[in-house]
């Protein structure tokens, strides 16, 4: 028979975890393994081109994911050619700068100034391309993107996220082809003999364009209705093309900030086009000798990437029902790092004394999540009756009180030692 716990008993055994864990953490699980962390060097590589590169990650969190990430890193004055999304994408612009153009089945092409800090969110179905500009800096345009399920995008690891229009193209037959766009039986010829690009090329001018380019830009016509719009010629402005804006991170008001860091969350109330998803952003800014204190999050998982430095991530097991698969957890991350954390785990970041640490990330819901912080000003044990904690703990209403009194910070909290 299972044996019902209460709400404070609850609580305490939380707090437990983590003070035990100060002294008592494996730095991996007991069997060796880091299952919610992929190493920077452990990516799996998609593209490498002297113009850019691709990697991914695959990582989960308890039971769910696996979670596909991926890396997309543009030389300057370089383009990722047109792909068709088969599965929603939430990115963040890590470095550079560039432009992006897309269409999501409406009868425009849209087109989108990105730059360092932006977030943006494009549609399952959605055909899109990204070309980094060349600015004097010759600075890389690094991009790092969640592909997610939605309702109406599932991402499928058979087909990948995304497919190349060359290889919706070159499907058909010439027949088909031929009665598709009219185009003369020698530019079929040209385009079956043609020699296939790889995903990120140098950038391109229209005297440049091959004619499977050319026909390339008929079909993402034919999919916006128009007649003389070009997904490639980014530069150039079009009677079809509408200049959108994207929210920026960097820019915007953090949620919380004190001495030792700042926090920031994007959900759907911050970017409209995050309404209808199932991905939020957030960022964490610590800075050095400091610590986001031990929490959990009600409502989402989370997907973190380190953006610099590097810190420790303790992760406690809310439960006892299989102590096999769930286990309190420490571990280290740097730069390029992917890690994850369930929902209802609570978990703790901290910096070095040396360096700030700091992490991006995405969250299984865009719904307002409140995460519950066990210390501190706003700790939910402050909540709770003094006299039923410290029976939950076995000490006394004193200890209790001295307990939950002595941090006066709230969130993020000094941790040198």
């Amino acid at each position: 028979m299972l044996q019902k716990v209460s709400f404070p008993s609850l609580i305490s055994l939380l707090l437990l975890g983590f003070l035990v864990s100060v002294s008592h953490v494996a730095a991996l699980s007991e069997d060796g393994v880091r299952p919610y962390v992929v190493e920077r060097g452990h990516r799996r590589s998609l593209v490498v081109t002297e113009d850019g590169e691709i990697s991914s990650a695959e990582i989960s969190a308890g039971t769910k994911g696996p979670y596909h990430i991926q890396f997309i890193t543009l030389e300057p004055d370089s383009l990722l050619l047109p792909v068709l999304l088969h599965a929603d994408m939430v990115f963040y612009v890590h470095t550079g700068n560039g432009k992006l153009r897309w269409t999501d089945g409406g009868k425009e092409m849209k087109r989108m100034n990105l730059r360092r800090g932006d977030v943006c969110r494009l549609q399952a179905g959605s055909v899109f391309c990204v070309q980094s500009n060349l600015d004097p800096e010759r600075q890389k345009m690094r991009i790092h993107a969640i592909f997610s399920n939605t309702d109406e995008g599932i991402y499928d690891p058979s087909i990948g996220a995304y497919s190349s229009i060359n290889d919706l193209v070159l499907g058909f037959d010439r027949k088909i082809l031929n009665a598709a766009f009219k185009v003369p039986e020698e530019v079929l010829e040209e385009i079956a003999s043609a020699t296939k690009p790889p995903p990120v090329v140098h950038a391109v001018t229209e005297g440049q364009k091959s004619a499977l380019w050319k026909l390339e830009d008929q079909l993402v016509n034919f999919l916006v209705g128009g007649k003389d719009d070009s997904l490639y010629d980014i530069g150039n402005k079009h009677k079809k093309t509408k200049e959108t804006k994207t929210f920026n991170i960097l820019d915007a008001d953090p949620d919380f900030e004190n001495c030792n860091g700042w926090s920031l969350t994007v959900d759907k109330w911050s970017l409209k086009s995050l309404r209808d998803s199932n991905i939020g952003i957030f960022m964490v800014h610590l800075t050095k000798g400091s610590m986001m204190g031990p929490h959990w999050n009600p409502m989402a998982t989370e997907i973190a990437v380190v953006l610099h430095g590097q810190g420790m991530i303790r992760v406690v097991c809310p439960g006892t029902a299989n102590e096999s698969e769930c286990k309190n957890m420490r571990f280290k991350v740097k730069e390029g790092d992917v890690f994850a954390v369930s929902r209802f785990h609570p978990m703790a970041q901290m910096s070095f004394n040396n360096d700030s640490f700091v992490f991006m990330g995405f969250s299984s819901s865009t719904k307002r999540n409140h995460p519950q912080f066990l210390t501190g000003k706003s700790s939910i044990l402050r909540m709770v009756d003094r006299s039923i904690l410290a029976v939950s703990f076995s000490v006394t209403n004193t200890t209790m009180d001295q307990l939950l009194n002595a941090q006066e910070d709230a969130l993020i909290l000094d941790c040198t030692s």
